[in-house]
């Protein structure tokens, strides 16, 4: 078994790369878990219940960051010391900075006359958007290109930001 300070790959015995089958991280995780779950060791000291508890979160929280595709661009960028910022770090591309701004006018545009079907066809194109980009991101990711990665996954947030605002409109709009 890997140690607790093995990547989330190494635990789920994964190659280091942004494709995954979910398939086969679901199935790697089912068998890391049955091996530690704490039920496991129910009638075991309280030392191991501890460990088995600390390697059940662990494989939790791997799981969680392997299957999402934005967690699992950022982790792999952490483990290669790049740090996306995206707290901090706001610059983009302009062609990408006018984008945002259209897609929020149209957003508010939307929302103000109420018309759902419009929120939905934005919703389909920003869904749309982020299949391309993510396609893009594995391409940059596989080639250790991690500046350009980084600036992809910011783009990526801000996309998933968006969508969220657009899924809170039409929820609005149709309960109210």
């Amino acid at each position: 078994m890997a140690s607790l300070t093995d990547t989330h790959f190494a635990l789920f015995d994964l190659p280091q790369t942004f494709a995954i089958e979910q398939p086969t991280l679901d199935d790697a995780y089912r068998t890391v878990q049955a091996q530690v779950h704490p039920d496991r060791f129910a009638a075991a000291g309280d030392a191991q219940r501890r460990l088995a508890m600390q390697w059940a979160t662990h494989a939790n929280e791997a799981y969680q960051t392997l299957r999402d595709p934005l967690k699992r661009a950022r982790y792999m960028l952490s483990l290669r010391g790049i740090d996306v910022g995206a707290e901090n770090n706001t610059a983009m591309e302009p062609a990408f900075l006018m984008q945002q701004m259209e897609w929020r006018e149209n957003i508010e545009d939307a929302a103000g006359a109420k018309n759902v079907g419009a929120l939905e066809a934005l919703l389909d194109e920003l869904r749309d958007e982020e299949r391309v980009r993510f396609a893009k991101l594995a391409a940059l990711l596989d080639s250790q290109s991690n500046q350009a990665a980084s600036e992809a996954v910011r783009q990526l947030m801000f996309i998933e930001r968006v969508a969220q605002e657009i899924g809170a409109q039409i929820e609005r709009l149709e309960h109210a």
